[in-house]
């Protein structure tokens, strides 16, 4: 699919499989999520810019690529995104965090929103949005909606599953937002969820069910 990044790495895959398994605990499926998203924020981040600068190192004064423009912005989509920003923000800690607050109708499958808090001047730095999960996509779509009502015009998607259908319905309403994944499943069932997926991320990571 045009757009859409599914990342090969061994180290992925392998946690990937750890997150399927109905039996791994709640801790381990914790600190899983968060290594998962730190390997996908390096693939993400992969070809930002960069610029030399003069250091002095130890024996010598030397120039030095690092990377250039402001700051990142790391967008999780509450609450189950907050995990992946975690592992994110081990590897980029400078970066600023937005928080998106959406949560699923389990009628309609419409995401409603309850919280949006974002940098002021997000339309000058890259936002990355984090979710475990791509089902139908409304929620990835209600979540850049708002980003770019915010001012964000450089706007990532990062995931560790995707449905089909959720991927294809996040490029058609946001052509111009690429999106990165560890898997990507073919189907959902009658009540929305990834088949055969993960279970429901935020629950698993929480404890909550």
């Amino acid at each position: 699919m045009d757009g859409l990044t599914i990342v090969q790495h061994p180290l992925v895959q392998h946690k990937l499989t750890i997150l399927r398994d109905r039996n791994s605990s709640t801790q381990l499926f914790r600190s899983v999520v968060r290594e998962i998203a730190t390997l996908l924020c390096y693939e993400v981040t992969r070809d930002l810019p960069t610029a030399p600068v003069t250091i002095e190192t130890p024996i010598a004064v030397a120039e030095a690529p690092a990377i250039k423009g402001k700051k990142l912005v790391f967008a999780p989509i509450l609450r189950a995104g907050l995990q992946m920003a975690e592992g994110m923000l081990d590897l980029v800690p400078s970066a600023r965090v937005a928080h998106i607050g959406l949560y699923r109708d389990p009628l309609s499958l419409e995401a409603v929103e309850y919280y949006f808090k974002t940098p002021e001047d997000c339309a000058e730095r890259l936002v990355i949005v984090v979710d475990p999960m791509l089902a139908t996509g409304h929620t990835a779509i209600a979540a850049v909606d708002r980003l770019k009502e915010a001012g964000a015009c450089d706007l990532r998607f990062v995931c560790m599953l995707a449905a089909r259908p959720g991927a294809e319905a996040l490029r058609a309403a946001h052509p111009d937002v690429p999106i990165w994944a560890a898997g990507l499943d073919e189907q959902l069932d009658d009540h929305g969820y990834i088949v055969p997926g993960l279970g429901d991320a935020g629950d698993r990571i929480y404890g909550t069910r």
